[in-house]
């Protein structure tokens, strides 16, 4: 039990592993990716945010709006640090853009994120997850800014930079009265459809005029009466940045429906408003505008995906390298990158093709001076999409004006507007300073963080034996001084070999003279040199040297002024030689000996009697081919044959007889051992291998010093089993208590294994581990039964987290919130084995020991913890559908019982319980729980079954579990995914989870839908339990489809049912039927049969209730106790009514609508910003 608590110093050359020991590498977490040729950031898309992503990279590449953010310091905006503090007014959505701003001007990463932006925004992952309309985004971002700049200096922000005014005239044809009215705006939104381009479209709205006359007259205030007039609008104010909404989505009354207008819809790169404006007297100038960004939509009008072009208006990015390595056959970039030139040996062919297509480009190229850094030419535009930014010419623009994927959004600068020359190409331009220093900061972690990371992927460790501090003896290279003549280095695998030695002269400071690097290898007998390295160009990946190797750094000649032997052809051998002991005056005792000899694996087998000074006698072999007997004797003739021909490796068994004392043999003529021998015994062997023999067990003879493979090859055969064990079978030591322990190593002796003689060995199918396994019990729980455990053979370079895995899959036991501990010597779960990557062998596991399956995730080690952002204090209910039973049920009933601490919601009408027959869910308060928001959902389950309410439940395990959202006293939304983090599912500060027990395990997957069925009881208004049904919606959420699925459920035929589904709230059922044949129109019927959007609205969780045909054929799915709710809210509707009135004065339409129950979820959300009072 204790092991090797004492050890005993038996006689053996060491397995020798020189150096400081291997070093435990972790696996770094992989940083950002650096910015890409471009040089420009993107930004991440949380899921369906990249209508926010493309309006904000407008903004940020809009210079004056980021300048005039930037002015706004910590003295007027506040600091981040103090946005918890409820006393500090500040004001987080200008800071985070500030900051969002500065990360893509600055910061080293091909994107950046916009997760605390949208947390300033207060919005949850279902606003991230759900695409809106980058138009309504402009103008509700806008909006939030200006309330949160109020009483700040930039006050007026919008305003002073996207604000415009339209005055609307009417003119009267008999007095010239002139009735105006004047309009504000902050983006000018233009009729698509009909039109053929913006032009077009402004002089519709700002140049004609329309005339009221004939049945359409006007009336004037002047006239006092009914006059002709004509109606017109002019631009009044032009701001410096001009926003163009186009309306590409429209409406269909013919259809009813929403479409998207796809024609061909131009726009100018540059255009005059001089022709739409109330003043034209000032130059051409001022009413110019340039085209600098583009939003493009890609899709219909039910979805779809946002990205923008972007002129990129000072020069920051870098946008002909990626045309230069298209082209390289002609151009030549320089090595510092900042000219390029035509290659001199280009062909003329070449050249002339490449002018014929591309002339403009290559016209550019050939004419301008140096080059791509000098950024004297035009800016460029750039597609960004997201996190991916790439060059593209002006000329792409043009292919946005049609299609599915086309123009949405328009902005235009004034012409006017120029920068300053000190902030082209220069990102630090008009940056705070405290900004400057956060991003310079960050862009020093990320290096070391990506030197870390490539250290960590491009280092390894190299062990240098310094030749003067080893000498050579008995075959191979021994140390002279443990600390002295091993040094560990670490090295970069891409250098060169040169780029090695010349770090070990600097290492080696007191080396003279030559150097020669040789592949070295610690064998049992000692070191032995290999092959020299040679070739200082060529890198230590492409040499093939693996990570801790052995380098013998040497003169190449002599060790100690001794010549040593090279190569894998002298390899030593470490043999086990026995023979019988020398007593004095050189009589020959009767106890057979083992000694450790090393011998050149290229010597001659006869050398072994020089070494043992030993005439000439037999030579026998351990070996279990060509004959039944455990020793081979090796003929005379081939005696001249090397160790390695005879087929030796280390640890072999050599029996070395002299021919003077023959009469003191140990083997027979036949080779058999003889059991006359002094202090001889025996080790008695069980037949465990379940195959058919006439004795269950046999006595072997056996000394200390016998080998353990020797006693098994001799069980076998008295024991009468097939040959074929011998080479798959082993034996393993029985306990007091017939317990099987670990397989003892073939080639040790009983000694070397400390078995005893007498000791019972069991024969059992199966190789014993070698000398780089272990052999390891494991068991599943702490609580663990004699002779329940499980046992694996693992590597001891397996990790530990590797190791996990093969015995969760030889277990069979499903998810991976499981660690494993090691079992003490009390016989109970030790502590946690927390270094998931680290080895067996690192952790010190041996052979024999038992781990220990248990359930829940290992806690973060304490630096991780450091990285964590908060927690969330989550008040956890016990979801029950009444009704429903199983191994999960209460031992005592909720129902009639006392509730849980905290009381219960029970019996209130859910999205499963539509009448007072079916499953009515019952809410029970269990008690909150404190979890890091960078836990999994696994691991907030397990943690709910700590507390002490949980323990009047009956749950296996977390994954019999379903979780649920509780919004309204009632679940809502199912977190479906076990391993994700409770971050992204955007729970809040105060969401509360309910938890459903299952009758087994399930794994939802993304496209699975959860509803309620119920079936519909014949010739009553009411309905049969719940059952749980799991809809694949990957071929569409179509109605027919929904039926087919419910129809094989119920083993109906899918004519034979009809379906519905319960809306709670109305207590009013909708039936779900297929479109009739005979619609024609495609748009129509596809957009009715998403049972997705309106009416349905199908989600998780809804309650699908269905009736037989051939029972009843109405088209009633009501209840009794549906028309008692509706008469209910009839009631309190009314005198909610009433009241309000009476009190108020109020509307009753408005009253009715703020007081009204919980309404169904509307088919598309609005769009918030929540914004802090700064007034």
């Amino acid at each position: 039990m204790f092991g090797d608590l004492f050890e005993e110093d038996y006689p053996s050359v060491p397995y020798n592993q020189y150096g400081k020991g291997k070093k435990l590498k972790t696996k770094a977490l992989e940083p950002p990716a650096p910015r890409e040729f471009t040089n420009l950031s993107g930004i991440r898309n949380q899921g369906g945010t990249c209508y926010l992503n493309s309006l904000l990279q407008t903004l940020h590449f809009t210079p004056e709006f980021r300048e005039a953010l930037f002015s706004l310091g910590p003295e007027e905006l506040g600091s981040l640090e103090d946005k918890d503090n409820p006393d500090a007014k500040v004001r987080i959505i200008p800071l985070q853009l500030q900051r969002l701003f500065a990360q893509l001007l600055l910061l080293d990463q091909e994107a950046a994120s916009t997760a605390d932006l949208t947390d300033s925004f207060g919005w949850t992952s279902n606003e991230e997850m759900r695409q809106h309309d980058v138009q309504e985004l402009n103008r509700i971002l806008f909006s939030a800014l200006e309330t949160s700049l109020v009483g700040t200096s930039g006050h007026d922000l919008i305003n002073r930079l996207y604000h415009g005014t339209i005055v609307n005239q009417i003119v009267c044809k008999e007095c010239k009265n002139v009735s105006e009215k004047q309009e504000d705006f902050l983006d000018l939104t233009v009729a698509v459809k009909n039109v053929s381009g913006l032009e077009e479209a402004l002089w519709n709205m700002y140049v004609e005029e329309e005339v009221f006359d004939c049945d359409n007259l006007y009336h004037c205030g002047t006239c006092d009466r009914l006059v002709k007039a004509a109606k017109s609008a002019k631009l009044r104010k032009l701001p410096p940045f001009l926003t163009v909404s186009l309306l590409r989505f429209n409406f269909d009354f013919v259809k009813c429906e929403r479409y998207k207008e796809t024609s061909c819809y131009t726009f100018p790169l540059r255009i005059n408003l001089k022709p739409f404006c109330e003043q034209s007297e000032l130059d051409d100038m001022d009413y110019t505008y340039d085209l600098f960004s583009v939003i493009v939509h890609k899709g219909g009008c039910y979805g779809g995906h946002y990205h923008v072009y972007i002129k990129d208006v000072d020069r920051l990015g870098n946008w002909q390298f990626q045309f230069l390595e298209l082209h390289s056959q002609l151009f030549l970039l320089s090595s510092d990158g900042s000219t390029v030139s035509l290659l001199k040996n280009c062909s003329l062919q070449a050249e002339l093709s490449f002018q014929r297509n591309d002339p403009e480009v290559f016209k550019t190229l050939t004419s301008e001076s140096p080059g791509l850094n000098d950024r004297t030419s035009c800016p460029h535009w750039f597609d960004i999409n997201d996190s991916k930014v790439q060059p593209i010419q002006e000329k792409d623009i043009e292919q946005q004006f049609q299609g599915k994927e086309s123009a949405y959004m328009l902005f235009y600068r004034k012409s006017q507007l120029q920068r300053p020359p000190e902030a082209r190409a220069n990102p630090r331009y008009r940056v705070p300073c405290h900004l400057l220093n956060e991003m310079d900061a960050a862009n020093i972690e990320l290096q070391r963080k990506r030197a870390e990371y490539d250290s960590t992927n491009n280092d390894f460790e190299l062990h240098l034996h310094v030749g003067p501090h080893y000498h050579f003896f008995n075959g191979a290279l021994h140390p002279v001084s443990q600390t002295e003549s091993v040094w560990d280095l670490t090295f970069d695998k891409r250098k060169t070999l040169g780029d090695l030695r010349q770090s070990v002269f600097q290492l080696l400071d007191f080396w003279e003279g030559d150097m020669v690097l040789s592949i070295a290898k610690c064998l049992p007998a000692g070191l032995h040199v290999y092959q020299t390295l040679d070739g200082d160009d060529l890198t230590l990946c492409e040499m093939e040297i693996a990570d801790e190797e052995d380098i013998f750094v040497w003169n190449g000649v002599e060790v100690g002024g001794i010549q040593i032997p090279t190569g894998s052809d002298c390899e030593p051998l470490l043999l086990n030689v026995l023979h019988l002991a020398t007593r004095g005056e050189g009589e020959k005792c009767q106890q057979l000996t083992e000694s450790p000899q090393v011998f050149p694996s290229n010597a001659e087998v006869g050398s072994v009697f020089t070494a043992l000074a030993i005439p000439v006698g037999a030579i026998f072999l351990s070996s279990t081919e060509c004959t039944n007997e455990g020793w081979t004797a090796i003929p005379q003739e081939d005696w001249r044959k090397t160790f390695r021909e005879q087929g030796l490796t280390n640890g072999s068994l050599v029996l070395i007889q002299d021919s003077s004392n023959s009469n003191n043999s140990l083997l027979t003529k036949e080779g058999e051992w003889i059991t006359t021998v002094n202090e001889t015994n025996w080790i008695q062997v069980k037949n465990l291998c379940q195959s058919e023999s006439e004795e269950e067990h046999v006595k072997i003879p056996a000394t200390a010093n016998t080998v353990v493979f020797d006693i098994r090859i001799k069980a076998i055969k008295e024991l009468k089993l097939m040959k074929e064990l011998a080479e798959n079978s082993c034996l393993r030591p029985i306990d007091r208590d017939g317990k099987l322990l670990c397989p003892v190593p073939d080639n040790c002796t009983l000694k070397e294994a400390e078995l005893r003689m007498g000791s019972s060995l069991g024969l059992c199918p199966g190789k014993a581990p070698t000398s780089s396994q272990l052999f390891l019990f494991f068991a599943v729980g702490s609580d663990i039964q004699p002779g329940t455990e499980m046992e694996i053979i693992v590597e001891e370079t397996i990790t530990v987290r590797d190791c996990l895995k093969i015995m969760l899959e030889k277990s069979g036991l499903p998810g991976d919130t499981w660690h494993l501990r090691k079992m003490d010597w009390c016989y109970e779960a030790g502590e946690p084995l927390c270094e998931e990557d680290a080895t067996l062998k690192e952790l010190m596991i041996c052979s024999g020991d038992t781990l220990l399956l248990i359930e829940g995730q290992l806690p973060p080690p304490p630096s991780e913890m450091l990285r964590f952002q908060g927690f969330l204090k989550v008040p956890i209910w016990w979801y029950q559908p009444r009704g429903c039973t199983g191994p999960w049920r209460s031992h005592q009933d909720q129902t009639n019982g006392p509730p849980p601490p905290g009381g219960a919601w029970g019996a209130t009408a859910t999205q499963g319980a539509p009448g007072d027959t079916y499953a009515e869910a019952s809410l029970c308060y269990l008690g909150d729980i404190e979890i890091s928001e960078d836990a999994t959902l696994a691991e907030l389950k397990s943690q709910a079954m700590t507390l002490p309410s949980f323990s009047e439940f009956v749950i296996p395990s977390p994954t019999f579990l379903r979780a649920w959202t509780v919004e309204s006293r009632r679940p809502s939304r199912l977190l479906r995914i076990n391993q994700q983090q409770l971050r992204e599912y955007k729970l809040g500060r105060r969401t509360e989870i309910c938890l459903e027990p299952l009758q087994k395990e399930e794994n939802l997957g993304p496209q699975d839908v959860l509803l309620r069925t119920q079936r519909r009881l014949p010739g009553e208004r009411a309905y049969g339990p719940p059952v749980d049904l799991v809809w694949d919606t990957a071929r569409g959420w179509t109605a027919g489809a929904l039926q087919r699925q419910v129809a094989d459920c119920c083993s109906l035929p899918v004519e034979k049912i009809e379906i519905a589904k319960y809306f709670p709230e109305k207590f009013e059922w909708l039936p779900v039927s297929s479109w009739s044949q005979q619609t024609s129109k495609r748009k129509k019927k596809k957009k009715q049969e998403n049972l997705q959007g309106a009416p349905y609205y199908l989600k998780d969780g809804d309650t699908i209730g269905i009736k037989n045909l051939l029972f009843e054929d109405d088209g009633d799915f009501s209840t009794v106790r549906d028309d008692a709710g509706k008469e209910k809210q009839k009631q309190l509707a009314l005198g909610r009514k009433k009241s309000q009135e009476a009190l108020c004065g109020q509307s009753s339409s408005a009253v009715s609508g703020a007081e009204s129950p919980g309404r169904p979820q509307r088919p598309e959300a609005s769009l918030s910003i929540h914004v802090g009072s700064f007034r």
